[in-house]
């Protein structure tokens, strides 16, 4: 038989998790500077801009 969990346990654990990751994310976008913010939306306009010019239309 294996061990009993605690539950109440598993459950804050994981919600931890999840919370760090978040928090972690949140730094990534909020930690950037001005210029470094201006220069990846730059990117992804760029990205979405020629996936766009690459789509079949009908």
């Amino acid at each position: 038989m294996s061990t009993p969990i605690n539950l109440n346990k598993a459950r804050k654990a994981r919600a931890r998790a999840e919370k760090k990751a978040r928090a972690d994310a949140n730094a990534v976008s909020f930690g950037l500077t001005k210029a470094e913010k201006d220069r990846v939306k730059d990117a992804n306009k760029r990205a979405k801009r020629d996936l766009d010019g690459k789509r079949k239309r009908p």
